[in-house]
């Protein structure tokens, strides 16, 4: 049996030499029949592959997480745009110099959105502190999309207290690229927006929504959805920042005007507090 293994092994690092031989001088590669179908990335990226390549997607950080240990996370989403509080004070004295008014009015508003990241810190320093000293079975590893803004918080803050920190990227037209949080070995890069969303979710024990855009609305609600329809396990699902989230949605509007059930207010919780969304998920699983 080993035997064979090293067999197998040996004729794959064959087949990735002559790639890497034929690639060497950084000239996009030809079609060519006679080359083994899953060493040509120009085969690989036909359309008719695309099935193939979601498989992939699903495959790598699967592998990968599951030989870190990485078995429960706590997922954190939220805003890309909003700056920690040191980018946010240096951006004000500026915009104050400049005498700029439209400079001073964003930058107010920067300042005052650098305190969500301040909190989603906090709150991954948390989760952090008490998994670290607790069996790998137990522990409970910080999970973002990777960018910057909320998910940059959340990933430093785990980071901060010497944990593993997952990060999902996606690939965009404008190229959003990881944070330096990101634990290297877990900072995995997507095409396909369904199969980052998918990730999110095998893993989490505990979704935490920090103010966001369309993105942070497209994953919350998919979520939801999930729990609500009984495809996913129920799992807390925490809305960070009630001022922002009772005003983003009428869910008063929503039950009168039957299009929800009046239970489904169950199915989330406002905090306004770190501590307050740790205790949700404390409470959830009796930790």
């Amino acid at each position: 049996m080993e035997q064979t293994q090293d067999l197998s092994e040996d004729r794959l690092a064959h087949a990735w030499a002559e790639l890497q031989a034929l690639s060497s001088d950084t000239t996009p590669l030809q079609p060519h029949a006679n080359r083994l179908a899953f060493a040509d990335p120009e085969f690989l990226l036909r359309r008719e592959i695309r099935g193939i390549r979601m498989q992939l997607e699903m495959l790598k950080p699967e592998i990968e997480q599951q030989a870190q240990g990485i078995d429960n996370t706590v997922v954190v989403f939220g805003s890309a745009r909003f700056p920690a509080p040191e980018q946010a004070n240096a951006a004000f004295k500026l915009a104050e110099e400049s005498g700029d008014e439209a400079a001073l009015t964003l930058a107010q508003r920067h300042l005052r959105n650098a305190n969500y990241y301040d909190q989603a810190r906090l709150f991954a320093r948390i989760v952090a502190g008490y998994s670290n000293p607790r069996p790998a079975a137990e522990q409970l590893f910080i999970c973002t999309g990777g960018g910057p803004g909320i998910m940059e918080a959340a990933n430093r803050g785990a980071q901060e207290m010497g944990a593993l920190t997952v990060g999902l990227n996606i690939v965009l037209p404008h190229e959003q690229g990881s944070n330096p949080y990101v634990s290297p070995s877990l900072n995995f890069k997507f095409h396909y927006f369904a199969m980052r969303k998918m990730h999110f979710m095998m893993r989490a024990k505990a979704l935490v929504a920090f103010p966001g855009g369309f993105g942070t609305l497209d994953e919350l609600f998919e979520i939801i959805t999930l729990v609500q329809t009984k495809k996913a396990k129920p799992v807390p699902i925490i809305l960070f920042g009630s001022h922002y989230w009772k005003r983003l949605f009428n869910i008063d509007l929503m039950i009168e005007e039957g299009v929800i059930s009046p239970q489904d207010i169950a199915l989330f919780k406002y905090v306004d507090t770190p501590e307050a969304a740790w205790e949700v998920i404390r409470a959830f699983y009796e930790l």
